[in-house]
C-alpha cells in the first residue's frame, strides 16, 4: 500500500501551520523538505502504520524491531522483580537510548515509570510507560506530585539525570552534563535503593560539533536537539549496550556529602563501565 494511502500520524507541515500560518504559508518548499527529511516524517509514518497498535512494552519491542536495533543486556539480575527502586542512567543518544533502557527492565518487570522530558513524549503509545516532566508547564504542582507519587510507589523508576543528552566534553569524552541531585533526595525521602545504568552509544560528531558552536555563539537554544530523531535512524542496525551495576542502597546517601555530591557518585560509578 502507498504511503500516501495510510494514516499520517506526523504532519510536519500541519504542525507548524497549527503553529504559525504566516510562517507555514511562506516557508519555502526546499526548507519545508528538509525540515520533514530531518525529521524523517516519512520513516516514522511508516513504522507507526507498522506497530501503532501497540503499546507499552509491546511497542518498545516493536520500535527496536523495526529499527533492526539489538538490545545487548548485562548485569540483569541486579534488577529486583518487585519493589521500588530508582535506575539511574546516562543519556548518551536522546531518543533509542530511553527504548533500549525501557526494554531492558522490562525483561524482568513490567511495572516502572520513566521520567522523560524529550521527543519520546510526543508517541502516545509510549504513554503508559511514561511520567512527562514538566516543572515549567501551567500546572508545575501537579507534575510534582505525580512525581513524588512514583518514587513512592512499588514499581520501578527509571531516570536520565542529566535531563539533557550526553555531549563532547574535554579531551573529546562524549559524556553527561552534570546529573541533578533530585534522584537522591527521593531515595533519602522514600527509601528507595538506586542502580546505576550504563548506556552505550554516541551520536554523530555533527550533532557534538554543533552543540559546541552554538554554545561558541551564546545561542541559549537547543538547535542540535532538532536533529534527534536523525540521530536516532543513523542507529538504525546497531546494538546498545545496557550494564546494571550493583545497587546503592539508600542508606549509603547520608551526611558525609551533599546531596549534589552523591549524584556525582553515582554517576561516576555509571562511567565505570567504559573504564573495564
Amino acid at each position: 500500500m502507498d504511503l500516501d494511502s495510510k494514516e499520517k500520524y506526523i504532519d510536519i507541515k500541519k504542525v507548524i501551520s497549527g503553529k504559525n500560518k504566516t510562517l507555514a504559508k511562506w516557508m519555502p518548499g526546499f526548507v519545508m523538505r528538509y525540515i520533514k527529511r530531518i525529521a524523517h516524517e516519512d520513516d516514522i509514518n511508516e513504522i507507526m502504520n507498522a506497530i501503532g497498535h501497540l503499546h507499552g512494552l509491546d511497542f518498545v519491542r516493536g520500535g527496536l524491531d523495526q529499527l533492526d536495533t539489538k538490545v545487548i543486556v548485562k548485569g540483569i539480575e541486579y534488577v529486583p522483580p518487585t519493589g521500588g527502586c530508582i535506575l539511574a542512567a546516562n543519556h548518551p543518544l536522546g531518543g533509542l537510548d530511553g527504548i533500549a533502557f525501557l526494554k531492558a527492565v522490562g525483561m524482568v518487570r513490567s511495572d516502572m515509570k520513566f521520567l522523560v522530558n524529550d521527543v519520546l513524549l510526543n508517541i502516545e503509545n509510549f504513554h503508559p510507560l511514561f511520567l512527562p516532566v514538566n516543572k515549567h508547564g501551567s500546572n508545575p504542582r501537579k507534575f510534582m506530585k505525580l512525581i513524588d507519587e512514583a518514587y513512592a510507589s512499588e514499581e520501578a523508576t527509571l531516570v536520565f539525570p542529566a535531563g539533557l543528552v550526553s555531549r563532547k566534553l574535554s579531551r573529546g569524552i562524549i559524556a553527561d552534563l552534570e546529573w541533578r541531585k533530585s534522584f537522591i533526595s527521593k531515595a533519602i525521602k522514600y527509601k528507595r535503593d538506586v542502580i546505576p545504568v550504563h548506556i552505550g552509544g554516541r551520536n554523530s560528531n555533527f550533532f557534538y560539533n554543533l552543540s559546541k558552536i552554538r554554545n561558541m555563539l551564546g545561542i541559549r537554544a537547543n538547535v542540535e536537539m532538532f536533529y534527534l530523531a536523525d540521530e536516532m535512524f543513523n542507529q538504525r542496525g546497531k546494538s546498545i549496550t545496557v550494564t546494571f551495576h550493583k545497587p546503592i542502597p539508600y542508606t549509603t546517601f547520608d551526611d558525609s556529602k551533599t546531596q549534589q555530591q552523591w549524584a556525582d557518585y553515582v554517576r561516576a560509578r555509571v562511567y565505570e563501565t567504559e573504564k573495564k
